[in-house]
Formats: structure tokens, C-alpha cells, sequence
């Protein structure tokens, strides 16, 4: 990050609410974003994990990703604690979720469906209702760090690595979906802008957390210095971690 960006950050200090990697797991993430200047709000998988992280600018609470209230609570709890909230980060890790769904277990899909689909389809549709009641500016990202699938791996002949399970698989299907279509929504929301980002698993970053937290840091600031509204066409675009945010034209499929 050069040190215009640094500069920026110090001057316009962001609130961000952090979705997708709860604590313990994520504080890696939720650390690199504090230390660009943010304040951040995120899960913790039990209060009492939310109460050891809890730092001065890392704040926490739990979470029932199976509950549109549960949802709309953390929204709320996000902006009493943080005053506002200028950004929002869903982060779907597959890796860290084949960790959690390593096997096609017919008792695991309920579970799986609720931690890595329900959760972000509801956290969306109630951040989306949440952002037309307040019309106040916001980025909301949407990142997803995939993980081959058994039929990306014959596809590509990729071999050596344990597939993600279907479960898993199907999840991220979902997620860059729903990522797609909230993207949409920046068509008559000028106080809206999008993100998307995909980490491939060949990606020169994908084993270095803070490269990726580092990335999404700079392209949060790179949105934020358009001069105009971001338009659908650059809200709509898959950018690649690492890379120059789209900002114009399409610059990755």
C-alpha cells in the first residue's frame, strides 16, 4: 500500500463489519483491517470468544446464521457499537470451510447449509433493507477464496489435493450468486458501491491472509476515490485478488 493510501485511511477512518470467518479464525483478517485505520465488527463462534478478542478496535458477537432476526441483529449491534457503518466485508474462505465439511455427510448438510448459505443470504437481503432505510454511503465486498471442486480437478487434471466436498462446493456456487446479484442493486442506489473479488486457488496470495487483507484494504479505497457513482457495469465485474480493481471496464472474467 503506497503512502497516499496510508494518508487517506488515517484521515477517513472506515467502520467495518467483517462476515464469513468468525473468530478465532479469523482474527488474522480482523487485525490487518485495524491496522489500516478501521474500527471492525465482526462474529465470534461463542461469547466467550467475542469477549477474549475484544480489542480497542476489534469489537464481536455471536451469530445464528439460520435466523433473519439474528441477522438483522448484528446489523444493528454493528452500528450502536461503531456509530456507523461505511463498509461491509462478506469473506466466503472454502478452505477454511473444507476444514469444517471435509466429507459428504448426509447429517453435516443442514449445518452446512445454514453456516455457508442461509448465513450470507440472510446477512445480505437484511443489510440491503438496512441501507435503503439509512440511504447513507456504503461499500459492501463480497470475497470468495475458492477451493477446486472434484470436477474442477478432472476438468484441470489437478492432482495431489483432497477436492472440496459437495457441500462445500455447492456453497461457493452459491455465494458468488448471490455476491453477483446484490451487485446489481447499485443501479438506483448512487450511496451504493459493490466489490467483487475472487482468490483462484493458483493465486500468488492465497496462502498469505495478510496479502489478501492488505488487497481488500486498497480496493475498498480504491472504490471510495471515484469521483461519480459506480456504475453496474464496474460493481458487476469478478476482479482477481491482487489485481487493479475494474473501475471502468471489465478488466477480469
Amino acid at each position: 500500500m503506497d503512502c497516499n493510501a496510508i494518508v487517506c485511511y488515517n484521515q477517513n477512518m472506515s467502520n467495518t463489519l467483517f462476515i464469513g470467518k468468525d473468530l478465532p479464525d479469523g482474527l488474522n483478517f480482523a487485525e490487518t483491517l485495524a491496522d489500516s485505520g478501521r474500527s471492525v465488527f465482526t462474529i465470534a463462534k461463542s461469547e466467550a470468544d467475542a469477549a477474549k478478542f475484544d480489542s480497542e478496535k476489534i469489537y464481536a458477537t455471536t451469530w445464528n446464521k439460520s435466523s433473519a432476526v439474528s441477522s438483522h441483529s448484528v446489523l444493528i449491534k454493528a452500528e450502536t457499537k461503531l456509530e456507523t457503518l461505511d463498509e461491509v466485508l462478506f469473506y466466503f474462505d472454502a478452505s477454511n470451510f473444507c476444514s469444517q465439511f471435509e466429507l459428504d455427510r448426509t447429517e453435516d448438510i443442514s449445518n452446512g447449509i445454514d453456516t455457508m448459505i442461509s448465513g450470507f443470504v440472510f446477512a445480505a437481503t437484511e443489510l440491503l433493507k438496512r441501507i435503503d432505510q439509512t440511504k447513507e454511503k456504503i461499500s459492501v465486498f463480497f470475497l470468495v477464496k475458492e477451493y477446486p471442486s472434484k470436477y474442477d480437478m478432472l476438468s484441470t487434471k489437478t492432482t495431489g489435493l483432497v477436492p472440496a466436498s459437495t457441500i462445500v462446493s455447492a456453497a461457493q456456487a452459491a455465494f458468488c450468486a448471490l455476491a453477483e446479484s446484490f451487485s446489481t442493486n447499485v443501479a438506483d442506489r448512487d450511496f451504493l458501491s459493490v466489490i467483487l473479488a475472487k482468490c483462484a486457488f493458483s493465486n500468488e496470495l492465497y496462502k498469505n491472509e495478510d496479502g489478501i487483507t492488505e488487497w481488500v484494504v486498497s480496493a475498498f479505497d480504491s472504490v471510495k476515490q471515484l469521483k461519480n457513482p459506480q456504475t453496474v457495469k464496474q460493481a458487476t465485474v469478478w476482479n482477481k485478488v491482487g489485481g487493479k480493481v475494474a473501475t471502468g471496464f471489465s478488466l477480469f472474467k
